[in-house]
């Protein structure tokens, strides 16, 4: 394995309810988790590529709590990655040598969908992020933001700090006012659910 790194953003949406008891191990609030991770990469290296502005997504089911396995899950990955950008990506998701977060998701995964290749259009604001992957949001389209408190309508800021996490150290908690997943194999809408935002500092190989 190559020696790799890279620093930048996290977020996504699952259909948990608002702070999504995955985070703690514990099951998921309905019995099974559909989610997605969007990784928006400001700094990178995997050997000698650069991953600098690489955008790429984890979509995936699981059919009980996700430290149980069983997962079916997808990449998808920025048309505009080079062919050395897109081997680093599948490198890293599929190896299972790669180092956290990605032999996390690997362990958990029995079932992997081909990789999808589309446009990202993100915006990166915090918990008020947002994301089309495909056209017109075809394939992801979500939109964030803070949890309303439902008696005061008053917006709440939430963190989880969790210096043990794998995805990040400190996350803003809040929630999808908008979540639509499809593409073949796997389809959800978690509108009104769990949503979040973070930083993020990997490396690993060598």
């Amino acid at each position: 394995m190559e020696s790799w790194s890279m620093t930048g953003s996290i977020f996504g949406s699952c259909n948990c309810d608002w702070g999504c008891p995955c985070n703690f191990d514990v099951a998921p609030s309905y019995g099974h988790c559909d989610g997605v991770y969007v990784f928006s990469v400001r700094e990178g290296r995997y050997g000698e590529a650069s991953l600098a502005g690489l955008q790429f997504a984890w979509a995936a089911h699981s059919p009980g709590p996700i430290h149980e396995g069983e997962l079916t899950a997808v990449l998808i990955i920025d048309e505009r990655a080079t062919p050395a950008q897109r081997d680093a990506l599948e490198q890293l998701w599929r190896s299972g040598a790669a180092g956290l977060p990605f032999d996390i998701f690997h362990s958990v995964t029995s079932t992997w969908l081909d990789t999808i290749y589309a446009p990202f259009e993100s915006k990166l604001a915090g918990i008020n992020s947002g994301v089309k992957i495909g056209a017109n949001g075809t394939i992801y389209d979500l939109e964030q933001s803070r949890v309303k408190n439902p008696v005061t309508g008053d917006e709440e800021e939430i963190y989880l700090d969790k210096p043990t996490g794998f995805t990040a150290k400190r996350s803003e908690l809040g929630m999808a006012t908008r979540a639509a997943f499809s593409c073949d194999g796997l389809s959800w809408d978690t509108s009104g659910k769990h949503a979040e935002y973070g930083d993020f500092e990997y490396v690993g190989g060598g």
